[in-house]
């Protein structure tokens, strides 16, 4: 991850969205950082570059991209809400300024939503063990098309391709 290549892609409204996000929140730039490079570490352990498709392996990233993020911020936060509000926006913000067809954005915001979730739930295991959790959850994630309702599955992993 070319941090310097990423923001040249973003466009200036963008860029000062995030700028701002950084300012209300400082403590927590390094560790999403840090979360987001060791979450594309592990994902690609995981599933080489399925990752960066709409496949279930993405479903993994995402979620655990979310969860990964709450979970260090917690070295400078015990407020749980705060933290996830932090994170919501942060992946929102990564959401709107690297913009996917609507299905894929779609898709990408329920999978944050369920790490999120995730990070709620089980915010006092380790890394090691969430990362099983969510391969397992990986291995359920639901096919979904225009029809479906996400709502439906709304803790479960959602994919569009296999």
């Amino acid at each position: 991850m070319n941090l310097f290549k990423t923001i040249k892609r973003i466009n200036f409204k963008s860029f000062w969205q995030l700028v701002l996000l950084g300012i209300k929140n400082p403590f927590f730039i390094y560790p999403t950082l840090n979360a987001t490079k060791e979450c594309l570490a592990v994902s690609t352990k995981y599933y080489g570059r399925l990752h960066y498709q709409n496949t279930p392996a993405n479903a993994f990233r995402h979620a655990f991209w979310n969860y990964l993020i709450a979970k260090k911020c917690t070295k400078w936060s015990k407020k749980t809400d705060y933290i996830l509000n932090w994170v919501k926006n942060i992946t929102d913000w990564h959401e709107n300024a690297f913009r996917n067809r609507e299905m894929a954005r779609k898709m990408d915001l329920h999978n944050n939503h369920v790490g999120r979730w995730l990070f709620n739930k089980h915010k006092d295991k380790r890394i090691e063990e969430v990362i099983q959790i969510v391969l397992e959850l990986t291995k359920k994630s639901i096919k979904i098309t225009k029809q479906v309702s996400l709502e439906k599955h709304q803790f479960s992993l959602v994919h569009l391709t296999d």
